[in-house]
């Protein structure tokens, strides 16, 4: 029976705890912020979650799965809206029952700590700030209002976000051998937000992801249960149309007149919202190891990436389902199974930031492309006639049974053979059987 100390107690660090709390001796998680659930949450910052299937695997580890449909909903499809006011509404699988949801940061938060809470050998300290770790003695030093305090530990586990003070202390170690890259976009992004109707309806589409693609620009709106949509606006954060453009140019609605006018009187606080919400930066963070002895990383901290492919959560929740995995082939947790699952799983978290940097462009760039948008309904059709057949989004959305970096090789080479296709033939279903047999011919030479 170990002794546990987890620093960050958002998404991934409350489900670690949760988890793990049902074999340690003792749990302690410390979070440098106040507790969400008092009303505390930060605002302005927070890119809507879209919870799939890796996610939702993850979270049966601690029995939540009826909790979960209380407080989010399934958007099935993508909602395009184009610059002419059209909406071209596109699945995202062709198979029944398979969609994503939307789902508040702060109610999962919610829900995970009153989880993680439950159990009688868990404590939460808030307002902890990790500092300082003796990695000899196995003593982690952390921040508190008035003072500092000291806990020791069997084993530590940071998952305290990009910007890990276990990460840095880790890699400040004399003589230790390690990599870190973080590369950043020349994009950033803002929250805006769109109110309920009058009688608490939704002003669009209930049931969709909305994306308003425009070349080198962006939007995207996700629903809230209470009837309004958090909307992301992604620019690029200098020159042409940029944030630094509206700043000092043109101004936020003259902005929206210009690109997004078909949303604009759905948003009449849009100056204010505007001018109170910040501009965030767009990162990946790739680094390795993510271990040392009885110490490891999980999450943000282990590989931040960007939000495009809705999977930076699901992918963080997917770290505990793989530790917990090891965990139990063992027997018990242990300083082998933390290397060996870093080792392993570090392959995967690469290849999901590489695929969220590539749907960034495809969403932005893509999706008022005909061809693209021909060769998503040749797929939604595969995927009705042929069980067996996954697009790349499917396979890392709605299977967890495939690895992140298997989808990616196999997703790109079906991109390419079918985009090549579109772009010089019509979708006629008469071909389809023809156009399977050779995807399957095509993803059979791939290693």
């Amino acid at each position: 029976m170990s002794n546990v100390v987890i620093t960050g107690g958002g998404l991934c660090g409350s489900l670690l705890g949760a988890y793990l709390a049902t074999f340690c001796r003792d749990v302690k998680v410390l979070e440098k912020r106040s507790d969400l659930r008092l009303g505390n949450a930060e605002a302005g910052r927070s890119i809507n979650l879209a919870l799939s299937r890796r996610g939702m695997a993850a979270l049966e580890l601690i029995g939540l799965k009826d909790e979960l449909k209380q407080i989010s909903i399934p958007m099935p499809v993508r909602a395009l809206h184009q610059k002419d006011g059209t909406i071209n509404y596109v699945p995202y699988s062709g198979r029944e029952g398979e969609y994503i949801n939307s789902i508040s940061r702060t109610g999962l938060n919610a829900l995970l700590l009153d989880s993680l809470e439950r159990n009688d050998n868990v404590s939460v300290e808030f307002e902890a700030e990790a500092v300082e770790v003796d990695f000899k003695n196995n003593g982690l030093s952390y921040r508190v209002q008035g003072g500092q305090k000291h806990i020791s530990y069997d084993y530590l586990f940071g998952t305290d976000g990009a910007a890990s003070a276990v990460r840095r202390n880790l890699y400040n170690q004399p003589f230790f051998s390690y990599s870190f890259q973080q590369d950043f976009l020349d994009y950033g992004y803002k929250e805006l937000h769109i109110d309920p109707l009058p009688d608490g309806g939704f002003a669009i589409e209930k049931n969709a992801l909305h994306i308003w693609p425009r070349g080198h620009l962006m939007m995207i709106a996700l629903p809230n249960l209470d009837g309004s949509f958090t909307m992301t606006l992604f620019l690029p954060l200098k020159g042409n149309d940029s944030f630094e453009y509206i700043d000092r140019e043109c101004g936020i609605t003259a902005y929206f007149q210009k690109h997004f006018q078909d949303v604009l009187s759905k948003i009449p606080t849009l100056e204010s919202q505007y001018a109170r919400n910040p501009v965030s930066n767009l990162g990946t963070i790739k680094c390795s190891p993510w271990s040392d002895k009885n110490v490891c990383l999980l999450g943000d901290a282990a590989h931040a990436i960007t939000p495009f492919y809705g999977q930076g959560m699901n992918c963080a929740f997917e770290d505990v389902l793989e530790l917990s995995r090891y965990i139990t082939k063992a027997g018990d947790l242990s300083p082998r199974v933390i290397y060996e699952f870093q080792k392993q799983r570090k392959v995967n978290t690469d290849a999901i930031a590489d695929l969220a940097i590539d749907n960034f462009y495809e969403m932005r760039d893509h999706t008022a492309n005909p061809v693209f948008l021909r060769k998503r309904q040749m797929e939604t059709m595969l995927e009705k006639l042929y069980p067996d057949y996954f697009s790349k989004y499917s396979m890392v959305t709605f299977r967890n049974d495939i690895s992140y970096h298997e989808a990616m090789i196999k997703g790109r080479k079906q991109d390419e053979w079918l985009m090549n296709y579109c772009e010089k033939n019509e979708v006629v279903e008469s071909n389809f059987e023809k156009i399977y047999d050779e995807l399957k011919l095509t993803l059979s030479q791939v290693d």
